[in-house]
């Protein structure tokens, strides 16, 4: 017995959304954003009883309409009618693709010899609710995988020797806590509506909730049944609606409407755009009415445009109310009119430009801070070499998830069926093996190989000196790392950072895996002094250490951001070849690295080239950090 959905506190767009997506699947889905403990689980699962009952063909594993049955159905022919309710099917973080998409029908293979195809989630979920709880937890690879077949109402298989292709159309869920990391902008942008629940400080509201759940917990019945005639009438106004969605009208002067606000609000592409006007329909239908009006189309933008306006994973979620209200408000002068089109399609930011500078000595004490330039979409740095690491979007890794690979007799996670079936099927007749299925031996036994991301310890090294101080320059590589640091939030890395500058280095961020709080440093980043670049390798170096003792499965990557200039050293040696030696220690410990050329001006030293060989790694321009510039991986200049 769950919890009543009419009897869930508060929280009403987070109600409105689900029930608008029960009325239009094809809005996309909620994601429900949110700290611990707000219910978010709770209404979910309660939505469930609230949505209609579902004719099926009687044994179809696919749960194929009988008055519109798949033609591709793998267990076409259909015969008969049966109805049952609603699925609610639950997607957990540790699922593999097998149990998402489904895969070969092993005791099936086993004991007939033959291929056959033993549906998924995807499949049990069809014509209900996928529910993924902590989806920002779950692999990328099934993420991408669940979006696809949400977004085209269909999954299609090609594994194992299996071909399958098969209906899956259902009201997908996804919730998640924010503080246990985020998930890609193309990921959030796939899920129709957000909803950003926070439990309410007002006291009458919280002794509300308490009252409830303690009633709940001491008689589920008896609850359930005190809410049974409002969640009846919630479910009769879903059937309602979705039988007076198909004759709601969208007048030009709203969808003239919807478009402004969209461009008004800068999202990327025309996917919002057509979100809300769904989400708008919808909204009229569960009034009851026959076309869209204002109301509709803001209750829609307040659903559909929060996550899709966050240009960087460190701006706040959700939408400002004077922000919106005077979109819709300027909207409503574009309603009446055709709009312009736009005259500049372009758009993007780049870097910002490599002008010329004069050469800048070192001299001078503390600057104030320097804002960073504007941030843009950074490159993808990969540790070369596949790892084993904690999971994440970065370099390539053995996982327990991920794609399969090959199979092997040694090493993997799982059962390879396709090569323990492929291995076992030739020795058939010598042992004796006579009619259907296959007798298999010890030494037939494949594991599966799965190779997927994990995450890295990013590790930044940056020369804040008094040669890297000129305005423009600092401002270019602040904004340049905190670029780097929104990439290595979105790849759920480990950060760290360190700084050298006047007479010795400092660890100004140790290993983290808030990467706001490295932007918040690199915010207040000051600079000036001589350049300690021997020390600032060398503190790097000896933190390394520090951190392959406490996560040894966590390789890492770092990024030395620098002019190559040195002149603080050790004693009366020469500072540069100091900082040599200490890069050939680094280079000896097997680090990848990547060395950013910070240096500007018409007068150029060319040192960073010689300190990037050294350490045995990549060489880059400021400018090539960008993805739109180039597209490659760190590539070792020896083996990994």
């Amino acid at each position: 017995m769950g919890f009543p959905f009419s009897a869930v506190v508060g929280h009403d767009d987070l109600r409105m959304a689900l029930l608008l997506n029960a009325v239009h699947p094809g809005i996309g889905g909620v994601l429900v954003r949110g700290e611990k403990g707000t219910a978010k689980s709770t209404i979910v699962r309660a939505l469930a009883a609230l949505l209609p009952s579902v004719d099926v063909v009687p044994g179809c594993r696919f749960a194929c309409d009988p008055g519109n049955p798949d033609p591709a159905c793998p267990d076409a022919p259909h015969e008969g009618a049966d109805r049952r309710a609603a699925r609610l099917v639950e997607l957990p973080v540790g699922a593999t693709e097998d149990r998402l998409v489904g895969s070969l029908d092993l005791e099936r293979a086993l004991t007939e010899g033959v291929r056959a195809y033993q549906p998924g989630l995807l499949a049990a979920a069809h014509r209900g609710v996928l529910y993924v709880d902590e989806v920002n937890l779950l692999h990328d690879h099934l993420v991408d995988l669940l979006l696809d077949a949400a977004a085209m109402g269909r999954a299609h298989v090609e594994r194992e020797g299996v071909s399958v292709s098969h209906a899956a159309s259902f009201l997908l869920v996804g919730t998640m806590n924010p503080e246990e990391g985020e998930l890609r902008p193309q990921l959030l942008d796939r899920f129709g509506l957000t909803v950003h629940v926070l439990s309410s400080r007002d006291v009458a509201v919280r002794t509300e909730v308490i009252r409830r759940r303690l009633a709940f917990e001491a008689d589920p019945v008896g609850f359930a049944a005190r809410w049974e005639s409002a969640d009846a009438e919630l479910a009769a106004r879903i059937v309602a609606a979705r039988a007076q969605l198909p004759s709601v009208a969208l007048p030009d002067t709203e969808l003239r409407r919807i478009a402004s606000v969209c461009a008004a609000f800068e999202v990327d592409g025309m996917r919002a755009d057509l979100v809300v006007a769904r989400t708008a329909i919808a909204h009229a239908a569960w009034r009851g009415a026959d076309a869209v009006e204002e109301a509709d189309v803001e209750m829609a933008v307040r659903l559909a445009l929060p996550h899709r306006r966050r240009r960087d994973p460190f701006d706040e979620p959700g939408m400002d109310e004077q922000q919106l209200q005077d979109a819709m408000r300027d909207a409503a002068n574009e309603a009446e009119s055709e709009p312009e089109p736009d005259p500049d399609p372009d758009g993007g930011g780049q870097l910002p430009s490599d002008a010329p500078s004069q050469v800048q000595g070192d001299g001078g004490g503390d600057r104030p801070p320097v804002p960073p330039a504007p941030a843009f979409r950074a490159r993808l740095l990969q540790v070369p070499g596949v790892g084993s690491g904690a999971p994440g979007k970065r370099s390539r890794a053995e996982a327990s998830n991920g794609f399969t690979v090959r199979p092997s007799t040694v090493e993997g996670n799982g059962l390879h069926l396709v090569g323990t079936l492929s291995a076992a099927a030739p020795h058939q007749e010598a042992r004796g093996r006579v009619g259907a299925g296959l007798l298999l031996r010890a030494g037939d036994l494949r594991l599966a190989v799965r190779e997927g991301k994990e995450s890295n310890l990013v590790l930044f090294c940056v020369d804040a000196s008094g040669s890297m101080a000129a305005r423009k320059r600092m401002s270019a590589v602040t904004g340049a790392v905190l670029s780097l640091l929104r990439d290595a939030y979105q790849r759920r890395d480990k950060v760290g950072v360190v700084t050298f500058r006047g007479t010795h280095a400092e660890v100004t961020l140790p290993p983290t895996s808030s990467v706001d709080a490295a932007a918040a440093r690199l915010k207040r980043l000051r600079t000036g002094g001589r350049t300690p670049l021997a020390d600032g390798l060398l503190r790097t170096r000896r933190l390394l250490a520090a951190e392959r003792i406490r996560d040894p499965r966590r390789r890492p990557l770092l990024v030395v951001l620098t002019d190559g200039r040195a002149t603080q050293g050790a004693g009366g040696s020469d500072p540069f070849d100091d900082a040599m030696r200490a890069a050939g220690m680094l280079a000896a410990d097997g680090v990848a690295t990547v060395v950013v050329d910070c240096e500007q001006g018409p007068v150029r030293l060319g040192l960073v080239p010689k300190l990037a060989a050294a350490l045995g790694g990549t060489c880059l321009r400021l400018a090539e950090l960008s993805a739109d510039q180039v597209t490659g991986v760190v590539r070792a200049a020896r083996a990994a």
